[in-house]
């Protein structure tokens, strides 16, 4: 076998939240990831529909990230959107 070539491999302190909820349509069982790697933003882990997502302010604002992401419906982005504003 030949060796691996890494692009990185990088060790980090990170800040994990984890947080269930219940919406109108939808169980919310999330980790919320905070590091250093991404800018600012945070990894943001659906562990019920096994999606994950990296997520600052910008991409809240943008129509249809969510929903693209999560493959969740409009009225579960919703809920999802409003929780993270509040929480980012």
């Amino acid at each position: 076998m030949s060796d691996r070539f890494f692009l990185y491999d990088d060790t980090e302190n990170t800040k994990t939240r984890f947080v269930s909820f219940v919406g109108e349509n939808q169980r919310y069982d999330l980790a919320i990831v905070q590091s250093d790697r991404h800018y600012g933003k945070f990894l943001v882990l659906n562990m019920q529909g096994n999606r994950y997502a990296i997520i600052g302010p910008d991409d809240l604002a943008e129509e249809g990230y969510l929903e693209y992401a999560f493959q969740i419906s409009e009225a579960e982005a919703e809920e999802l959107k409003s929780f993270l504003t509040e929480m980012l």
